[in-house]
């Protein structure tokens, strides 16, 4: 891909930049862009920019070491007077597939592991307490093409990827979670797309399956797995409580408000998105969500294009192709207060890390009280008519339109008494 001067430009970038953010500071003046541009699309947290973390020489060694996109931020809450900080530091990872998917389903496998492991090794050597990675991180992203030969990753909650993140886990006493394709050995080898909650000693916490199953585009998903059983769970762990809203579930707001009802302080999104479909969506949804529920988002997607051996076929009548399009990363964390990160590069492989004060969730309830002026008893009541064969919608017809309605029928009848008389006449006058 070349640029107007004939120069090289990344597959996947901005004009060659990594982001729409960079792309934004690099071409305004400082002062404008950190006054103005950085202000309206990212937020202020407690008033202020967020602040840039400088993270360990080991990490930033890695990072260049392995080509992988490496930022760190803050996000601060108001001091307060009867609770200490409660800040734990919490980690994204991006990444693409490693070998082609033609190549054996083992040596993909274990390629995307031993491509993961120093942006893990990067975030344990930068002190990260939380850790998620992206929608099913072991595999590429196969249920575009509704072959079931890709069934063949799912695993087990307790298989190979979770024993391998396990020992990670123990090693820097961090919670991981990691989204697999899992196979479902007590009832009937079904299959689950599920996000498996392992905490700091390496012990299985719990898992989380997703609840909404995509049926647009190329996401034939309901091919291989339908949707999850698991209600909304919210895991309380050594740092903090934390969910898991898995990738099309974004696109539900009453999802999201499941998780934050039962006391979520941090949601993670992983995801696999692609950007013909829902670039304009990625910045939004996610930041609405923590606003609305008075919780931290972390959203993950991967990136790259992934082409498969066979083509396939969508419902939006395109002719046949083999890939998806370009998943274009930028995972972000989003703030209860309405700010917002960067997003990690849109083509590289990435690691963001973010310190999250979490007294600020509690802050930002008291400050806009969205918990005491809900209405729920008067969405369980819609809701549940809603639910009912029988339901009529709740529309106020303007009188006015009626009495149109009402003249038009009366001339009609005139108008057809009219025209009958005259025919029964012969057509005479």
């Amino acid at each position: 891909m070349e640029g107007e001067n004939g120069e090289k430009i990344a597959e996947g970038s901005i004009q060659g930049y990594e982001s729409l953010h960079r792309l934004l500071e690099s071409n305004l003046k400082p002062e404008l862009f950190k006054q103005e541009v950085s202000r309206v699309l990212l937020g202020l947290n407690c008033g202020s920019p967020l602040e840039r973390l400088t993270v360990p020489e080991d990490a930033t060694t890695l990072s260049s070491n392995y080509n992988f996109d490496l930022q760190a931020f803050s996000f601060k809450a108001d001091k307060e007077q009867l609770r200490e900080p409660r800040v734990v530091r919490v980690g994204l990872i991006q990444n693409s597939i490693s070998l082609p998917t033609t190549a054996h389903y083992s040596d993909q496998k274990t390629a995307i592991m031993e491509k993961i492991e120093p942006m893990i090794d990067a975030a344990g050597a930068s002190g990260v307490n939380i850790l998620c990675l992206q929608e099913a991180w072991m595999m590429p992203f196969a249920f575009c093409t509704r072959e079931k030969k890709w069934c063949e990753f799912a695993e087990p909650v307790d298989g190979e990827c979770t024993q391998f993140l396990q020992g990670l886990s123990r090693k820097y006493n961090m919670v991981i979670v990691s989204p697999i394709l899992e196979r479902d050995l007590k009832h009937g080898e079904t299959i689950w797309n599920t996000a498996v909650v392992i905490g700091n000693h390496g012990n299985i916490i719990g898992i989380h399956r997703k609840n909404h199953i995509p049926r647009v585009g190329d996401f034939n998903e309901s091919t291989y797995y339908m949707e999850g059983n698991t209600g909304h769970p919210v895991f309380e762990t050594a740092y903090g409580k934390i969910a898991i809203n898995i990738c099309y579930g974004r696109h539900h707001p009453l999802n999201w408000m499941g998780f934050g009802l039962n006391g979520a302080e941090i949601v993670f999104n992983p995801s696999a998105t692609v950007g013909e479909l829902s670039e304009p969506m990625w910045p939004i949804e996610a930041r609405n969500a923590a606003i609305a529920n008075s919780y931290y988002v972390g959203s993950i997607n991967r990136v790259g294009t992934e082409t498969f051996p066979n083509p396939f076929t969508s419902g939006d009548g395109k002719p046949a192709h083999t890939d998806f399009g370009h998943f274009y990363g930028s995972s972000h964390f989003s703030g209860p207060d309405s700010s917002c990160t960067p997003s990690l590069s849109r083509y590289r492989d990435g690691l963001l890390i973010s310190d999250l004060d979490l007294n600020l969730c509690r802050q930002i309830k008291d400050k806009w009280a969205f918990r005491m002026t809900a209405r729920y008893e008067m969405y369980a009541d819609l809701l549940k008519r809603y639910l009912e064969p029988g339901y009529e919608p709740q529309v106020i017809v303007d009188p006015s339109l009626r009495k149109s309605e009402h003249s038009i029928v009366a001339f009609t009848i005139i108008v057809f008494d009219a025209t009958a008389a005259f025919l029964s006449r012969g057509g005479r006058r």
